[in-house]
């Protein structure tokens, strides 16, 4: 499957809700995660950074992450609850369905960036600790922990289902920033 144009902020699409994936193994579905996909490698390709996307920001409406582990993201999945075992680091990460079930009191602040509005970053506070469950695309029931980093690329990929960006996360008025002048002034 070919990569998509990726949905850039202003497009009304990116603030509706997405609807549940009702027959996940549907060539449909796997269509949109082939999509998914090859549009982050991509975009990847291009800028040099990336990790996961949603299907809102190819235009499809249905609720679908994403995400391919980073090095920084796969040594904080092997730190993960050892016992049940590590994420796969190599394979993506595909959640179907995906309902965030536990968020810890504890959070941090950081600078997020979005592929649909690629030059621009925004401040907001996330939670250190979230707790997930989502279908594979087998159509198997799955729930994940997440911690820090992985935390946070999930609540952004989720918020893109909700129909919220991280520009409606924003902490204030004055948490918006180019990526120029993050990298210019070491906000990062």
């Amino acid at each position: 499957m070919p990569s998509r144009e990726i949905l850039q902020l202003g497009t009304p699409l990116l603030w509706e809700k997405s609807k549940p994936a009702k027959k996940v193994r549907d060539q449909r579905i796997g269509g949109i995660i082939r999509d998914l996909d090859d549009t982050l490698a991509k975009f990847r390709q291009s800028t040099g950074w990336g990790r996961g996307i949603s299907a809102p920001q190819i235009g499809e409406l249905v609720r679908i992450s994403f995400v391919r582990m980073d090095d920084a993201l796969a040594q904080e999945s092997r730190l993960l609850e050892e016992a049940r075992g590590a994420l796969p680091t190599r394979e993506p990460l595909v959640l179907i369905n995906p309902e965030i079930t536990f968020r810890s009191t504890e959070t941090f602040t950081l600078w997020d960036d979005c592929f649909s509005f690629p030059d621009l970053l925004v401040k907001v506070s996330r939670h250190v600790a979230i707790e997930v469950s989502y279908q594979n695309t087998a159509g198997q029931p799955r729930h994940l922990r997440a911690l820090k980093g992985l935390s946070e690329l999930l609540q952004h990929e989720i918020d893109h289902l909700d129909g919220v960006l991280a520009i409606d996360r924003r902490i204030d008025d004055h948490s918006l920033a180019t990526r120029q002048a993050c990298d210019q002034l070491q906000l990062r």
